[in-house]
C-alpha cells in the first residue's frame, strides 16, 4: 500500500546529507591542493560519493515500488492519493505495512550498502597490496 514511503523518506535524508557533504568536501579541496600538503591521499573515495550510492539505491527501489503500487491501483492521481486512506481500517493496515515492510526494506537496502562499502574497502586494500602503492 504505502511501504515505499519509508525508503523515500530515507532517500530524501541521504540526498540532502550528500549535498551538504559535497559542499564541505569542495571547501576542503581548496586546502588540500596547497603545495605544503602534497602527501594527501587523492585515491580515496569521498564519503559523499559513497552516500550517493545509498541514495541511488533507495530512490531506484522506491520508484519501482511506487510504480508497482500505481500498477495495482493502490495509488491514484487524486486526493486521497493512497487508496488505503479512504477508511480507518485500511489506514491502520497501511501504517502497519509502513512500519513493518517499509522499515525492513530500508534496513535491508542500508545493510546491502554497508556490504558494498566493506567490499569496496577490501578491494582497495587488495589493490594497494598488489601495486605496492599507498592509496
Amino acid at each position: 500500500m504505502a511501504c515505499f514511503i519509508v525508503p523515500v523518506a530515507e532517500a530524501i535524508v541521504t540526498t540532502v546529507t550528500t549535498h551538504i557533504l559535497e559542499l564541505r568536501e569542495k571547501k576542503s579541496e581548496k586546502f588540500e591542493n596547497l603545495p605544503v600538503q602534497n602527501c594527501v591521499n587523492h585515491n580515496r573515495i569521498e564519503f559523499s560519493r559513497k552516500l550517493k550510492w545509498l541514495s541511488k539505491l533507495l530512490w531506484g527501489g522506491s520508484f519501482l515500488l511506487a510504480f508497482e503500487h500505481v500498477w495495482h491501483g493502490e495509488i491514484q492521481p487524486f486526493f486521497p492519493f493512497l487508496t488505503a486512506m479512504k477508511n480507518p481500517e485500511s489506514t491502520r493496515a497501511m501504517l502497519h505495512e509502513m512500519t513493518t515492510v517499509g522499515v525492513s526494506m530500508s534496513i535491508i537496502v542500508t545493510v546491502a550498502w554497508i556490504g558494498m562499502l566493506i567490499i569496496t574497502g577490501i578491494l582497495k586494500n587488495r589493490k594497494k597490496d598488489l601495486t605496492g602503492e599507498i592509496t
